[in-house]
């Protein structure tokens, strides 16, 4: 979970009073975070923050404003964002997106902030929010990176463009050689970190003013001139860039909304897109673009097991800093510019909760009591376990979440029924599993030394597609089992498959197989079970094997148990 450290006198000044350590460990569980610790002799407030859905809190000024909303009950107003509605003079001030990034990196966006000049606190508070936001929400740069420049040496309008990695030259920040962009990716420690997130590509983005001076490499490193925001500067323009606009546009509205509390001047600039978006080619950041969201009051009172009002609901919703009002039988929210995570009325219902306050739900004995006993499939489960442990297999246990490569390229079968992750953390992550045969054929990729036979096997989950099931998608329970040896055969599946439906004691028959690319043409067959096919066994293709780097003959099976047990 991320953690934030919070200088005493700034995060007291965004507070707006001063709190004992009781206070805050009362009052945190608000904000979905903890007191990490408080050293009081370098003035530090550590702070770890319990909720990934919630990036506006990874700031100090972020959970000030949720623990002063909480206690004022005033949901905060911010005046500078524009809309579909509403435009905001950007006096001059432009991004402007050049098609040839389209592909590499879609998307610059920015915003201007003056104020006060900064002290060290200050600055070492703003790197800490560009930073956590970039590589906690930006999953390291790669969705999100931003860049904080000195708007007073930039003149508008700023270009944002794709340009050759060798030819294109400057000075990189905490350096005094004029290095290539290439170059920047070979030699600089940022380069080294996050030069692969483009270096694929042929072009690079740019960042760049009228005059032809550079901010940036995004998402690398800002220039050493214009990118090197120093003690004493009050003078802003915070640039972002990625493939996601809404991400950008939220994490623009948060920085915006924080900056804006800790007393800066927010002044939009115009962005023009390289191509046409949900909001047009033109918009004025920072910009609010959230939908309203609603939960029924009947919902509310169901799950919250009290007979809340629809005014008590309003009410509490504002002490989370969120607008709301009661539409007939219904709470209709306004989500605030720098919140993005109502999706679906139970989160509604989660922020009337705190909002109403934690401490008012009174702990409720069970009025039923049951007797624990194992579910049925379990048991089903654990018979077809003891089978395969009694044909000589051994039980293996493996991640739900895979690669692309593993699940769809190795196997040589289409992805149509998988089930892709929106948002991964990394490629390896980015599927759940729609069957178990891949993780046993991973195994076996690295068992070449081991002595043969190998026979291992799996009970779990898979998860896939089904346009049936009101989710969209539904999940089986599944046996799956794999052996490799020199003369092993479709006869030898053929015989696993006949003991183990022998001792679950169902009547099965055999179908065709056709246009199953994992088995060998003709050495396959479907399991039927009551008119249906609830399982597939035979043959591993060669060129699956070759996939998965594997030298030996081998029999796979897989078969649905859910289907059995009807």
């Amino acid at each position: 979970m991320p953690k934030i450290d919070a200088p005493e006198n700034i995060f007291y000044s965004l507070l707006g009073r001063k709190m004992s350590d009781d206070e805050l460990v009362a009052i945190f569980p608000v904000a979905k975070a903890e007191l990490d610790g408080h050293d009081a002799e370098d003035g530090v407030i550590r702070i770890e923050l319990n909720d990934t859905n919630r990036p506006d809190l990874w700031s100090p000024a972020g959970v000030a404003r949720a623990l002063r909303t909480y206690e004022t009950g005033v949901v905060p107003e911010y005046g500078f964002f524009s809309s579909a509605d509403v435009e905001r003079d950007s006096e001059g001030r432009m991004v402007i997106d050049d098609e040839s990034v389209l592909g590499i990196r879609d998307y610059s966006i920015g915003f201007a902030a003056k104020g006060k000049a900064v002290d060290d606190d200050m600055l070492v508070n703003l790197i800490q929010s560009q930073e956590k936001l970039c590589t906690n929400f930006g999953r390291k740069r790669k969705t999100i990176a931003m860049g904080i420049y000195r708007k007073d040496m930039i003149k508008f309008p700023v270009h944002y463009a794709a340009v050759d990695p060798d030819k294109t030259r400057f000075v990189p920040l905490g350096m005094t050689e004029e290095l290539s962009l290439r170059e920047i990716c070979e030699k600089h420690p940022k380069g080294k970190e996050y030069g692969h997130i483009v270096s694929s590509f042929p072009l690079f983005p740019y960042l760049f003013d009228d005059n032809g001076d550079t901010l940036s490499f995004p998402p690398v490193i800002n220039s050493a001139r214009i990118g090197a925001v120093e003690v004493g500067d009050s003078d802003f323009f915070i640039e972002l860039s990625g493939p996601i606009l809404d991400d950008l546009l939220l994490a623009a509205n948060i920085l915006a909304c924080d900056m804006a509390d800790m007393g800066f001047t927010i002044q939009p600039v115009k962005v023009r897109f390289a191509k046409d978006t949900p909001y047009g080619r033109e918009i004025t950041v920072p910009y609010y673009f959230q939908k309203d969201a609603e939960a029924e009051l009947s919902l509310i009172e169901k799950k919250l097991g009290l007979p809340i009002s629809g005014d008590e609901a309003v009410s509490a919703l504002a002490k989370m800093g969120v607008k709301a009002r009661v539409e007939g039988c219904k709470v209709r929210v306004e989500c605030p510019a720098w919140r993005n995570d109502f999706l679906h009325p139970v989160d509604v219902v989660e922020d009337v909760m705190i909002g109403y306050g934690l401490e008012r739900f009174e702990p409720v004995l069970p009025h039923d009591f049951t007797i624990g006993r194992i579910s049925p499939v379990e048991e089903f489960s654990r018979k077809v376990k003891g089978i395969l442990v009694g044909l000589g297999f051994q039980e293996m246990m493996y991640n739900y979440l895979g690669s692309r490569r593993e699940y769809v390229e190795n196997m040589h079968v289409s992805d149509e029924k998988c089930v892709f992750i929106a948002n991964p953390m990394s490629e390896n992550y980015e599927v759940i599993r729609p069957s178990i045969l891949p993780c046993l054929l991973e195994s076996e990729s690295v068992s070449g030394h081991a002595v043969y036979p190998h026979n291992i096997f799996e009970v779990g989950k898979i998860t896939i597609k089904d346009d049936s099931d009101n989710s969209g998608t539904v999940t089986k329970d599944s046996l799956g089992f794999f052996s490799s040896n020199v003369h092993i055969g479709y006869n030898e599946a053929a015989s696993y498959v006949n003991t183990i439906m022998y001792f679950l004691r169902k009547e099965y028959t055999l179908g065709e197989v056709s246009g199953d690319e994992r088995f060998i043409p003709g050495r396959a067959a479907q399991i039927m079970y009551n008119g249906k096919a609830v399982g597939i066994f035979g043959e591993v293709h060669p060129q699956v094997l070759e996939s998965w780097g594997c030298s030996m003959p081998a029999i796979m099976c897989e078969i649905d148990l859910d289907a059995l047990m009807a």
